[in-house]
């Protein structure tokens, strides 16, 4: 019985986890969330690992995965962009009523699409090997990123959601100030949309055997990683989302 329900019960630390980073992202710390939303990824990553390692895999686990993904991949995203949104708005002194506020919920196009991506996932016998469209967690990976980088480079902290910066949005960093556009997040919102459910052969980092030959673009992935963390720090995790694109890209995968 223990055996059979190890790999559900990570996936229900990876459900947690999305909740908190959903609790954190509204009520508390947006980086926070970006630690949770990490965690997740793990345990994401591990529940598939253990299930076929001990062999116990079943549909119950391959839906509930699933659902916990929607919640801690779709939904999380989503309210960090919006989140977002909402700073973008109150730091440049626009009332409750101004357009930009309706604006913003085109945030939630992230959840629905990555819901989209997961039924399609659950149904496409194409990405066995490999992933059509732009995963789940990667894309909840890139968006959480985003006020972390921001922490990180211009020393900014959120209470309850919102920035706590005594300077005006033009003085906190050209990062800063390009992702609080609203229609750099607008247009993010529908790129990242779009990213999920588009018809791109993208790697799966599921290793056969750890030969060179028949991993190439994968080592070379994870090599390009370490090699742009070790330099950019945090602002690397974006970069790594986009090199992970484009070095799958490189070649089509067997789909």
């Amino acid at each position: 019985m223990i055996k059979r329900n190890f790999p559900n019960a990570l996936t229900c630390c990876n459900l947690l986890c999305g909740c908190l980073a959903i609790k954190e992202t509204l009520l508390g710390d947006l980086t926070i969330a970006f630690a949770f939303i990490g965690l997740a990824a793990i345990f994401d990553f591990f529940d598939g690992f253990v299930a076929r390692l001990l062999k116990v895999t079943s549909p119950i686990g391959k839906d509930l995965d699933s659902l916990a993904d929607a919640v801690t991949f779709g939904v999380t995203p989503a309210f960090i962009i919006f989140m977002l949104f909402k700073n973008s708005i109150a730091l440049a002194g626009l009332s409750s009523s101004h357009y930009l506020n309706y604006l913003a919920y085109i945030s939630f196009s992230i959840a629905l699409f990555s819901v989209i991506r997961l039924a399609k996932f659950n149904n496409d016998t194409r990405q066995s090997q490999s992933f059509i469209g732009l995963p789940t967690p990667a894309n909840a990976i890139f968006i959480a990123s985003l006020p972390l980088i921001m922490h990180v480079q211009n020393n900014i902290y959120f209470e309850f959601g919102f920035i706590v910066c005594d300077q005006p949005l033009q003085n906190m960093g050209a990062f800063t100030v390009f992702i609080l556009n609203p229609w750099v997040l607008t247009a993010l919102s529908i790129v990242q949309s779009i990213l999920l459910v588009a018809e791109l052969p993208l790697l799966a980092l599921k290793f056969k055997h750890f030969a060179w030959s028949g991993n190439e673009r994968r080592y070379i992935l994870l090599a390009t990683c370490v090699v742009l963390f070790c330099t950019l720090g945090f602002t690397s995790i974006p970069l790594s989302i986009l090199a992970y694109i484009l070095i799958s890209l490189t070649e089509k995968q067997n789909v």
